[in-house]
């Protein structure tokens, strides 16, 4: 299924309908359990009051969409929007019956929301991968009300996310790193630095933008044990892309060594490292 979207987000386009947003998908079980701290802070800043209409945008397989929906109640609406088309099917898929959340395939760069429709923005790490983030987050400003409001969740600086840098810096040893993004280019890191956001979102036409730190532990083994964390690393983030086409005495190697890298950090079933976001909250007017 061809997905409509902005010509310079073709790449992510394509990225997230390819083997890796399958091998996301795959995985949405075991991700929503790793990253339910992150969703417990966002959805408590998120503030969600009974009928209200949100979009969640980069909703992947729904988890946030599907608990806010909860929340707003039959009298509110949740709108999960995603360029993923493999991530969507699983989110229509996981979604209780009866709830008020659709899921559409599109880009929020361009796609046609109804202006001045919702109350809140929300986002889980859906917001880094914009080409054009001014230019898209103009257009979902727009969808909102006056007084609607936005809250989202983002990565701060790798060195601040040992759960992800760990294991990559292990991988290391054996394959060249990852070529390095500049500062605008989409990716998981694109909105560390406070400065790029509050300009974006200022550009944008929103208004009293706040950037809290959030601090917090992850168990990337979530509660299966040193060989399940290692296991889990290669499958999905920076570890799995350094070693993409790599041979299989490579990737050997460089999984004995993330076992290494993460075994310090195991206690019992669990392997818990430190994660930390920005969470940023701002109005549309």
């Amino acid at each position: 299924m061809d997905t409509p979207g902005h010509d310079l987000n073709a790449d992510q386009i394509a990225y997230w309908n390819g083997p890796a947003g399958q091998r996301w998908t795959d995985r949405q079980a075991s991700q929503d359990v790793l990253l339910a701290p992150v969703s417990e802070i966002l959805i408590d800043r998120a503030a969600v009051r009974a009928g209200e209409r949100i979009f969640d945008v980069g909703c992947g397989c729904g988890a946030i969409a599907i608990a806010l929906a909860g929340r707003t109640g039959p009298a509110g609406h949740v709108l999960g929007i995603d360029i993923s088309a493999p991530m969507l099917a699983r989110a229509r898929q996981v979604a209780p019956a009866g709830l008020p959340v659709e899921f559409v395939l599109a880009d929020a760069t361009v796609h046609p929301f109804e202006p001045e429709s919702f109350d809140l923005l929300v986002s889980r790490f859906g917001v880094m991968f914009f080409a054009e983030p001014v230019l898209a987050f103009a257009n979902m400003r727009r969808a909102l009300r006056p007084s609607g409001r936005l809250a989202f969740a983002c990565w701060r600086e790798p060195r601040e996310n040992p759960w992800m840098m760990a294991p990559l810096q292990a991988v290391y040893k054996h394959v060249p790193k990852l070529p390095q993004q500049a500062p605008d280019d989409p990716g998981p890191f694109a909105f560390a630095s406070e400065a790029r956001v509050q300009r974006i979102l200022g550009e944008a036409g929103f208004s009293g933008v706040a950037m809290e730190p959030c601090n917090f532990t992850l168990d990337v083994a979530i509660g299966r044990g040193l060989d399940a964390a290692v296991e889990a690393v290669l499958e999905i983030g920076p570890a799995n892309r350094a070693l993409e086409g790599q041979p299989a005495e490579v990737r050997d190697a460089a999984k004995g060594s993330i076992r290494e890298a993460l075994a310090p950090f195991a206690s019992g079933p669990h392997v818990r490292l430190g994660g930390s976001i920005w969470m940023v909250t701002a109005k549309a007017s």
